[in-house]
This record gives structure tokens, C-alpha cells and sequence, in this order.
């Protein structure tokens, strides 16, 4: 891990920048070099507690000015592999695959995360730790260029494979290219892109280079959702589909955890890989991840019956948790976050068919497609209502007009919501949407709407919420509801998931994943050639859901990726941020928690250690009891 105490580096990085050596500019690359997380330098630079989490029973704070941090593992003298037993999750939305490349949904990427595993972590204040790297590369420890476009990752020796093959560089450069592959419609190409070159300098060590000097090196191989590293034996073969339709269900990787049975949509069974490098880990012996139900009956198996140790993901209503957690059996979390409850919008004509595709990308939405809707749109939702009332409240889950929430050094000032029904409806009439009845009507198309979302009591309640302020305006409104195995599943042939996105409205959470929020921003990006907008050329993977074309917010992207002053980055995001709000291109509703999870009280609660910027099992290896 980088060396970031009060006597290392980064505190004579520190140093020099309060004698006035070095300009902010150089104190922010240099600390990037060193991995120390961007939460930690902008509380330096801003001498302001910046990356602040408050939680109710946990809440990780930043290291007081990069004070170094290892991954969470207390409690684990003494402990022996497997002596655990059995670790029982419930996760309601059941995950659906277990290849990580090719997923769409959370739910996907955490059932995937006890098998496979990334180069790096990253702490829950962002600084980066090393993994399958033996440490995170630096301009002083070599493994970074200075110019930032050359990255040298040496690789951790004698790794195995659940199956007993080595680990090696081949399966990293392997990983890259089968990402890159437009055959297979990669969720990740758009964050791997970026690479021009990489290669195997050696069976472990790797290099990769960039084009263009990059301060989000490290975003391709930090954190399990982007940076999960495939088996090159595995998948590179004569039947390579047939070799990843099997990896989809069972696959192997080099985490504390291998499958033994899978259900989709319904249960994962994962025992300890015999081969994991570190002899006295994992504690459990078996994982059981149990999908299905609901967020509240999750909550409760934990909270009052204790029947499971841990359920994620409770977005349930505060007066319901409240009392679960009176059963005394587990604690409530919650933990202020990047996440943002969301409505997006389909600028494509979802009822319109193009090539056997509908939301064709070159198609227009007859009605999302008049701001004036969407301006209508973005003041029919009471915030404050839907944040005090369906989630956490404005200390933890608060309102908010901006789609990139919870990282303070990019929170565009220039926004603001609104919900003002009488203003709306003014807004559709100077438009020229006039009542015709109870629905208004403009040349000739009426003003109807389908909104969309998984089932869950919040969210089905949020859109009754809105819905009521929506028809007062003079909408007709059709409520939609779809199994969250289904809406989160991104199967080619899935038509009611997010990514095909058939509606004109649809809801959801999602959250940035690193601490410079380029992946998350791609959401909104066009590419060359729209190769980032999901259609079926893709399968249906490319990012950008909503089919939203901008050609100023597609320029700030390309930018953006290519700026190494972290303050002007900063700007750009806040504009690219602005650009979105301003187009009405999505509709955000609520900052939600990092995650709001209820753990049992024999579980130690610092080895969870749930990240915004991880996925919630990432340090499953170091899990134990207290006993």
C-alpha cells in the first residue's frame, strides 16, 4: 500500500505545498501518484472535513491528512480458515450472472465479488491498497510514469486460481483485450478504452500506457466492479462463448470464495477456494447468498429475528426499520454517499420500431423530447417529502438537484429543485400543450408517459407520489413495475431491463465508483459514432441508457479524461453536471446513503467496511465474528 503516514511521502508532499514549494496543481498530482485517495487531498487543499461520512453505528471518516490506513482485518489473530461456519446473506434483488464485464445491476456485480477480484481496492475514503498487486504503483516506488501516462503493475507471486492454474500477467493483458472486443459487448469497454497499449513485460509484471497523460490511471483496475481480472486458461479456447455462457454461472477466479451451486434469481452457494493465498482466510466456510423477497423481510431477518447476518441494500422506510431494529438482534447502517435515486429519461421514441430495436438511438420521443415536458417533469417531485418521509431524512439521504451528490469538491452551486405544480402546468401551456379533457394534447399527440421501476414499497410509493403531481399538470401517466431480477438483469434479450430502456421514464439508483467520476458521468456520453448509446449493436451495453445527445457534454467528457489538474477536472464535472440538469436529461431525487445495510451483532462491523466506491462484499476474506 502507498506509504502515506505522518512521516512518509505524503506528508513531505504536505509540507512542501504549506512552505509554498510546490504549486497546488503539482501537490494534487503528486498525491495521486502516491494513491492517496481524492477525498484526502481535497480535505487538505480545503482545510475543510470534506469526505465526511456520519453514520448511525459506523461511519468512515477521512484519515486525518492521509494518515495511512490497511484494509480492514480486525479481529483476525488467532482465526483459522473456515472455523467460521456458515456467513448467511440476504441480498433481495437475487443476482442474476456472475460475470462482472457483462453486468448491469449491483446485484450482479457483489455475487461476483467473492469469486473475482480487481489489482486494487479502495478504502472507504478512497485511497487505493493493493490486491492481486503487490503495491500501488507510484512515481516514487516506479510503477508511475510522472507524466501520468505509464503505469507498471508487479504482480503478487504465487496466486492461483481456484483450479490451481497460476496467476500472471497474461490474464491481465487477457482481461483488457477481451474487454475491448466488441464481440463481447463489454459493460467496461468505455473505462478500458482509454488504454492504447498494454502488455505482459514479464510473467508478473504488467504495463499499460495511455495516450494522453491520465490522473484516472488507476480507475481500469481499482475496485471489483471495473477491475475484476478474468482467467485467461478459462475463456481464451475454440468455443470462447460457449467457454463465458458457463463462466456466467460458475466462475473461477482467485477470491476467498468459489461457486458451489448457483440458482439465478435465486441463490449463490460459495465455499472456500482451497487455493487462496492467504492460509488463515476465508473465516466462514460457506457463504449462502439468499436472493428474493424483499428489502423490509431482508431487514427483518437480521434486525428482529436474526435468522441471516447481513442484508443489503434496505430501502425501506425509516418508521418500518425503526422498528425492526427495536428486535435487537443486528444494527442499522447508514452512511452518507455518492449514490442519487434517479429518474432517468428516454430522449428515443420507445414505441417506435427501427431495425428491430425500439428507442432506435436516431429516433426523437415525441413528448420527452420537448423541454418543456421535462421542465414540467422536474417540478412534480416533492424532495423534502419523498427524503423525509420514504428514506433517511436530510442528515443522511437528502434532497438534491444534482446528479453528481456526495463528492463536495465537484457539487455544482448553480442547481436547484423545485416542486411547483402550478408552474409547471404553466410551462406545458406557453409550450402549447393544451387540456384536451383531463390530458393535454399538442399537435395532435397526447401528453402520455410510461414510468418504470423495480418493484419495492419506496419506490412504488415515490412514484405514486409523483404520478399524483404529474396528472395535476395535465399528464396521463402509466405506472410500470418490474421484478428487480428482470430490471437489473442486462441480458441481450431482456427487454424490460434499464438497458433497453423501452419507457419514457424510469427510475433508479446508481453511484459514482471511483473518486474521479468519469465511469459514472459516462452514463450521458455518446461516443464516436454513438458507440456508447445502448442498441442493439451492442447488446444492448453500451452506457447510455437514455439515448441523450449533447455535443458540449460529450466534448467536456472527452476533457475531462485527459485533465491532470484535479482543480479544473473538478469544474468540468460541475459543468457536465449543469449541462444535464439544465437539458432536464435526468431528474435526481434523493443523495442516497453509501448503503443503508443491517449487519448481526456477532459480525465485527470495521471488517464490512462498505465503500462508495467497492462493492459491499469486497473484504468478505476478512469477515468474522466477534467471538
Amino acid at each position: 500500500m502507498s506509504e502515506t503516514g505522518h512521516s512518509g511521502p505524503f506528508s513531505r508532499l504536505h509540507d512542501a505545498l504549506k512552505a509554498g514549494e510546490i504549486s497546488r496543481r503539482q501537490f494534487t498530482l503528486r498525491a495521486l501518484a502516491l494513491g492517496v485517495g481524492m477525498p484526502i487531498i481535497s480535505f487538505v487543499l480545503r482545510a475543510d472535513q470534506v469526505a465526511a461520512r456520519p453514520g448511525r453505528h459506523i461511519g468512515w471518516g477521512i484519515a486525518a491528512q492521509g494518515e495511512a490506513m490497511g484494509a480492514p482485518a480486525v479481529g483476525m489473530d488467532g482465526k483459522k480458515r473456515g472455523e467460521g461456519g456458515e456467513l448467511k446473506l440476504l441480498q433481495w434483488q437475487a443476482p442474476t450472472m456472475l460475470s462482472p464485464h457483462v453486468s448491469t445491476g449491483t446485484k450482479d456485480y457483489l455475487a461476483a465479488s467473492v469469486v473475482l477480484e480487481p489489482l486494487l481496492h479502495y478504502l472507504p475514503d478512497g485511497t487505493l491498497i493493493p490486491n492481486l498487486a503487490t503495491e500501488v504503483p507510484t512515481v516514487e516506488n516506479g510503477g508511475l510514469s510522472e507524466d501520468l501516462k505509464t503505469v507498471t503493475y508487479k504482480l503478487k507471486d504465487g496466486v492461483k486460481w481456484a483450479d490451481g492454474e497460476p496467476f500472471t500477467a497474461d490474464d491481465v493483458v487477457f482481461t483488457y483485450n477481451w474487454i475491448i472486443d466488441p464481440a463481447n459487448a463489454s459493460v467496461s469497454a468505455g473505462v478500458y478504452g482509454i488504454i492504447a497499449t498494454m502488455e505482459a513485460v514479464d510473467p508478473l509484471t504488467v504495463k499499460l500506457t495511455f495516450e494522453n497523460p491520465n490522473a484516472n490511471w488507476f480507475e481500469p483496475h481499482g475496485g471489483t466492479q471495473w477491475g475484476a481480472i478474468y482467467p485467461k486458461h478459462i475463456l481464451d479456447v475454440e468455443d470462447k462463448k460457449g467457454a463465458h455462457d458457463s463462466f456466467l454461472t460458475n466462475p473461477v477466479g482467485t477470491g476467498p470464495y468459489k461457486v458451489e451451486s448457483f440458482s439465478p434469481n435465486d441463490q449463490v452457494v460459495y465455499v472456500v477456494n482451497e487455493n487462496y493465498r492467504e492460509a488463515n482466510k476465508p473465516y466462514f466456510a460457506k457463504v449462502n447468498l439468499k436472493g428474493g423477497g424483499d428489502a423490509a423481510s431482508a431487514a427483518r431477518a437480521v434486525l428482529q429475528t436474526g435468522d441471516y447476518h447481513y442484508a443489503w441494500n434496505l430501502q425501506v422506510e425509516p418508521a418500518v426499520l425503526a422498528e425492526l431494529e427495536k428486535g435487537g438482534k443486528g444494527k442499522l447502517v447508514v452512511g452518507r454517499g455518492t449514490s442519487v435515486e434517479r429518474i432517468e429519461l428516454q430522449f428515443a421514441d420507445p414505441n417506435k420500431e427501427v431495425d428491430g430495436q425500439r428507442a432506435e438511438k436516431n429516433t426523437s420521443n415525441p413528448v420527452i423530447g420537448d423541454l418543456a415536458v421535462r421542465q414540467a417533469l422536474n417540478l412534480a417531485a416533492p424532495r423534502d417529502v419523498i427524503s423525509t418521509q420514504l428514506y433517511a431524512g436530510a442528515e443522511f439521504e437528502p434532497p438534491t438537484a444534482n446528479i453528481l451528490s456526495g463528492i463536495p469538491a465537484m457539487a455544482s452551486p448553480n442547481t436547484s429543485w423545485e416542486y411547483n405544480i402550478e408552474k409547471g402546468a404553466q410551462i406545458l401551456e406557453d409550450a402549447g400543450w393544451t387540456m384536451d379533457g383531463d390530458v393535454r394534447k399538442k399537435d395532435g399527440v397526447e401528453l402520455k408517459i410510461t414510468y418504470a421501476t423495480s418493484i419495492n414499497p419506496v419506490r412504488q410509493k415515490t412514484q405514486a407520489i409523483i404520478k399524483q403531481g404529474l396528472e395535476k399538470m395535465g399528464f396521463k401517466v402509466e405506472l410500470r413495475q418490474v421484478d428487480s431480477g428482470i430490471f437489473f438483469d442486462g441480458s441481450p434479450g431482456n427487454e424490460q431491463n434499464i438497458n433497453h430502456f423501452y419507457n419514457d421514464l424510469q427510475m433508479y439508483t446508481n453511484n459514482a465508483t471511483t473518486p474521479i467520476p468519469v465511469a459514472y458521468m459516462i452514463g450521458w456520453y455518446t461516443g464516436p459514432d454513438g458507440e456508447n448509446v445502448a442498441q442493439k449493436s451492442n447488446n444492448w451495453n453500451g452506457q447510455n441508457y437514455g439515448r441523450f445527445v449533447n455535443a458540449e457534454y460529450d466534448a467536456l467528457f472527452d476533457a475531462v479524461r485527459l485533465e491532470t489538474d484535479i482543480a479544473k477536472a473538478a469544474e468540468m464535472f460541475i459543468k457536465m453536471n449543469d449541462i444535464l440538469i439544465d437539458n432536464v436529461a435526468v431528474i435526481p431525487l434523493i443523495n442516497r446513503a453509501a448503503d443503508k445495510y443491517a449487519i448481526a451483532n456477532e459480525l465485527v462491523e470495521e471488517n464490512v467496511a462498505v465503500s462508495d466506491f467497492e462493492v459491499n462484499y469486497w473484504n468478505i476474506a476478512n469477515w468474522v465474528t466477534k467471538a
